[in-house]
């Protein structure tokens, strides 16, 4: 890799991206940014230390191409013969948060140089956590389960972070070297071996990444120069710099952070966490540079390269074009489909659920994407959000369930321990037949009744204190009673772990073939497959407590019906002149064969929370 990824022109470039690049013939070049130094050196670590002297430049980066330095070296960066500190940019700290650095090698014999990524309309995405995912808890652990997401109808495996992070056990958003994958889930090498696999399974990589804030422990970011800025605060501290003096500099970290990701280890996509927690008030934000940058690496890799954001306020320029004023990132999370959904299967209104009730509210999120386009929110006080026109459904992701969902409730507890089978059923068939991107949470698709809860393993009692008494503030608007499970206490990770072999059991296994027989139908169905809020009309029976959506294709219509009733209903469904088959029942089995309906006037009869789908035309 002796070239530098894109960054912003205006930051005058240097021979080599950030970090430790090892070279041929045992050199290896070391470049970093630190412009409160006068004086930088590498210190090697060994039996006898030794020094390199880096260069400065005027802008504050510091170089030099080192001699016989191989990949496993590991070394300090000493600031000012004071400090000595882990590399900003280091790719592997095998020794945690507070150790060295380490030099990693370049070479991998990658055998996935015909895959060039698929279309984010074509995502259906699985998130899971590398440590409790498999018991290994390692991205090794993973491989051997990528068939059978393949299977089920997954394209795309969504990693939550994996930024060097304290201890072995964490969620990752308290990530603090931003470069060094995790060492305890195999760092860069365990993953290239997974992203590899699953390229060769047919397989999508999204790797969750934070670039709203640092954790508390083994931040040393600030040591170097400006990467903060008191001009601005967020949820967690300290905001990063990226409007300020020096803020080009600090850009240009977070966007060649994002280019590693794709150009060495082979990631299909980034979803950025919490983009709304960024502070930047320039003209051109910190967003639109990166967006650029992710679209200039993709042409010139010929390999697709998304971006897709998480943000909770309902804006869509986030998603449109920087020609008509967006930042230009190419998806974002829809918290109110999970709220509507959410509220609608388990009645909960407390907290931000105070702000959903209804089949109608559900039926204008289908419609549009999102519940709040610039209307007034009793939870928030205030009005909310804007209209999504200029955005498509595939823009928007969605989901019954995810980490912060399960994670961030007291217990941990899942959809499976709050609702009955048929929900849980009802919730998979409104995912995976939506016309936005499904994303699932791991064990979603066979019930898992383990919980996920929030854990850590930081080192420093007085911070494990603190998060302690965080999560129990947190809960207060959700939890009047009970205890939340000791984040620190190794056993809340493990209550977290899955249990695999459910999916092949019992109401498990009939659960996961439903998913897989959704997906299938997604696929294999042009209306459902290409609808988009256009060719989309939802339409609310509040009176029966049930929602019916018509896809309209070119070579046919799809309709489905939902029932959030606790009875049978009865609904008369105007067909005008269109043949009607129904392929799919939930009071029936998924073997049955589909089934002509007669011509005129549909009369529908729904089980208490079933649904049915019905195709018409060629779709037939």
């Amino acid at each position: 890799m002796n070239s530098n990824p894109a960054f912003p022109s205006r930051v005058t470039a240097t021979r080599y991206p950030l970090g430790a690049i090892s070279l041929e013939g045992d050199r290896c070049a070391f470049t970093l940014w630190a412009p409160q130094a006068e004086q930088v050196n590498i210190v090697l670590c060994g039996p006898k230390e030794r020094s390199i002297a880096l260069k400065k430049s005027p802008e504050g980066y510091f170089e030099a191409v080192a001699e016989n330095v191989t990949p496993g070296a590991r070394y300090w960066v000493e600031l000012d013969g004071k400090l000595r500190r882990p590399d900003p940019a280091s790719r592997l700290q095998p020794e945690g948060v507070h150790g060295p650095s380490e030099v990693v090698p370049h070479q991998f014999p990658w055998t996935d140089g015909n895959w060039f990524g698929i279309p984010l309309r074509d995502y259906v995405i699985y998130e899971l956590h590398v440590g409790t995912f498999s018991k290994e808890g390692t991205f090794e652990g993973i491989i051997p389960h990528l068939r059978s997401l393949k299977d089920l109808g997954v394209t795309a495996i969504e990693l939550m972070p994996v930024a060097q992070f304290p201890g072995t056990r964490n969620w990752g958003y308290d990530g603090v070297g931003l470069f060094a994958v995790q060492n305890s889930y195999g760092g860069p090498l365990g993953l290239k071996k997974l992203v590899n696999a699953a390229h060769a399974t047919g397989l999508a990589v999204i790797l969750d990444v934070v670039y709203n804030h640092l954790g508390p422990e083994g931040n040393y970011l600030g040591d170097f120069g400006p990467y903060f800025t008191d001009a601005h605060k967020t949820f967690w501290g300290p905001a990063f710099n990226f409007d300020q003096s020096g803020s080009d500099h600090v850009r240009r970290f977070f966007i060649e952070n994002a280019l590693y990701f794709q150009r060495e280890l082979h990631i299909d996509a980034l979803r950025l966490d919490a983009v709304h927690a960024i502070r930047d008030f320039s003209a051109i934000p910190f967003l639109q540079d990166l967006g650029h940058a992710a679209k200039t690496a993709s042409h010139e890799t010929n390999r697709r390269f998304h971006l897709i954001a998480e943000s909770d306020l309902n804006d869509p320029k986030v998603i449109r074009p920087t020609t008509s004023g967006g930042y230009g990132l190419d998806a974002q999370w829809s918290d109110d489909f999970h709220h509507s959904l959410h509220v609608l299967l388990t009645g909960e209104r407390t907290g931000y659920y105070s702000d959903f009730d209804g089949v109608a509210q559900l039926a204008r999120i289908l419609r549009t994407g999102w519940a709040f386009a610039g209307d007034y929110s009793p939870h928030r006080g205030r009005k909310h959000g804007a209209p999504s026109e200029g955005t498509f459904a595939k823009q928007f992701v969605i989901f019954a369930q995810n980490h912060d969902q399960v994670g961030n409730r007291m217990l941990g507890d899942r959809l499976s321990t709050l609702v009955g089978h048929e929900k849980l059923r009802l919730s998979a068939a409104l995912v995976a037949l939506s016309p936005f991107i499904p994303l699932l949470f791991m064990g979603e698709e066979y019930g898992e009744p383990r919980p996920f809860q929030y854990f850590i393993s930081h080192t420093d009692e007085a911070l494990v204190q603190a998060v302690r008494e965080g999560r129990k503030k947190e809960f207060e608007a959700f939890h009047t009673t009970g205890q939340a499970p000791d984040p620190q206490a190794e056993e809340t990770f493990r209550a977290s772990k899955l249990q695999h072999h459910l999916a092949a059991e019992g109401k498990g296994r009939e659960l996961r073939e439903l998913y897989a027989r959704l997906f299938q139908l997604r696929r294999s169905i042009p209306a459902i497959r290409d609808a988009d809020k256009s060719t989309l009309e939802p339409i609310s029976l509040e009176k029966e407590q049930c929602l019916a959506v018509l896809y309209r294709g070119l070579s046919g219509d799809a309709l489905a019906v939902y029932s959030f009733n606790d009875r049978p209903v009865t609904l008369d469904v105007p067909a005008g002149l269109s043949r009607w088959k129904r392929i799919l029942d939930s009071s029936r089995s998924l073997a049955a064969p589909p089934e002509e309906l007669p011509a005129g006037g549909l009369k529908l009869n729904l089980q208490p929370f079933g649904f049915q789908l019905l195709v018409s035309g060629s779709d037939r």
